[in-house]
């Protein structure tokens, strides 16, 4: 696989992925809110595109709308929201953290300051 080029990114998936660039640290948004935020496709779009391409991105600000952590990924994600001072909510009873999406989501607009 050495000098294997990858194919020119489409240009939906650049509009994803600088959403995502976009989100401030400690901040997130939905798959839903990343497609509203472009202005084209859903959720599940989005996912496709994040799975695909997210890697070199803050793929842990673009999230699942009920605020648990992404399977198989919960460990690297926690880790980045409690560097970033994420809001996080602890279940009753213990186990994985779920983000607090009240205090934690991002309307896309400029920061305040």
């Amino acid at each position: 696989m050495e000098n294997q080029e990858l194919p020119e990114l489409p240009d939906y998936a650049e509009r994803v992925l600088q959403a995502a660039e976009e989100i401030p640290p400690g901040r997130v948004m939905t798959y839903g809110d990343v497609a509203e935020y472009v202005g084209e496709g859903g959720p599940r779009q989005v996912g496709r595109i994040m799975a695909l391409y997210g890697g070199s991105v803050p793929w842990w600000r673009v999230v699942r709308a009920d605020g648990a952590l992404l399977p198989g990924h919960e460990r690297r994600a926690l880790g980045h929201y409690r560097a970033e001072g994420t809001p996080l909510r602890q279940p009753q009873g213990g186990g994985t953290p779920r983000l607090d999406m009240r205090r934690a989501r991002w309307d896309g607009a400029a920061p305040q300051g």
